[in-house]
């Protein structure tokens, strides 16, 4: 049996991808429209005070394409404060005008392939900011999720520990050269959704998810083992950008 990297936790994520119902929206009343987003302000608001207390982080953007109008992407300590917020929020007005179309619950991951040599990650403040990080703000969101290959030769899970190490140094050089350009948050899904990781890219200059996932492609690891879904790609959406998008 191969061995099992060790990974570290963080906080649970949420990827909530929902459409706008732009009929019943033009439908409704001028008081009906005004109560919702009377509603969404407030769970906007109330997002980002828990963000401001360092008790989650929540990202709101605008998905470009027919695959979404907009994502919640929302960061809790625990599994049940996730199913919390997300039911809350179903009973809202708001969101009867939306309608989900996609969902990716993960949490924040860390591959001891990367961990410093005789460093006790509870005691290192730079992992712990990133097992739980504050969600950028950037221009641009991508979000994808991937598997890594399990066909014949090409089986991640059977090669050597020390062979997977090395293939995800050189992978993770790569990464490195977008530097200030892309900021990048790993979840692992396994067990919690139908892919094994999710992975949720910022910038504020879209062209760089292009470039760096294109570049990922011809390293070992994206060539050989990597398996990709769909991608999501999308614009900051601020409460006065939010207003905006569903203005009549």
């Amino acid at each position: 049996m191969s061995e099992a990297v060790q990974t570290l936790e963080g906080w649970y994520a949420l990827h909530d991808f929902r459409l706008i119902d732009w009929n019943a929206w033009h439908a409704a009343t001028p008081q009906e429209r005004k109560h919702a987003t009377d509603e969404l302000n407030t769970f906007l608001s109330q997002w980002q005070q828990f963000e401001n207390d360092k008790l989650g982080s929540t990202a709101v953007y605008s998905i470009v394409g027919q695959k979404a109008d907009f994502v919640f992407m929302q960061m809790r300590e625990t599994l049940e404060e996730l199913n919390e917020l997300e039911n809350t929020f179903n009973k809202s007005s708001f969101a009867a005008f939306t309608i989900p179309v996609y969902s990716y619950v993960s949490i924040v991951e860390l591959s001891s392939y990367l961990a410093k040599p005789g460093v006790d990650p509870s005691e290192d403040p730079e992992i712990q900011a990133r097992l739980k990080p504050i969600l950028p703000k950037s221009k641009h969101i991508c979000f994808y999720p991937m598997n890594k290959r399990r066909d014949g030769n090409d089986n991640w899970y059977m090669l050597p520990a020390e062979d997977r190490k090395t293939m995800m140094r050189s992978h993770g050089m790569i990464g490195r050269t977008y530097a200030g350009k892309v900021k990048q948050i790993i979840t692992g899904s396994v067990g919690l959704d139908d892919w094994e990781w999710g992975v949720t890219l910022f910038s504020d200059d879209p062209l760089h998810f292009k470039k760096l996932v294109y570049e990922m492609r011809f390293d070992e690891v994206s060539a050989r083992f990597g398996e990709f879904g769909d991608f999501y790609v999308g614009n900051l959406l601020t409460p006065d950008k939010f207003a905006k998008l569903i203005q009549i």
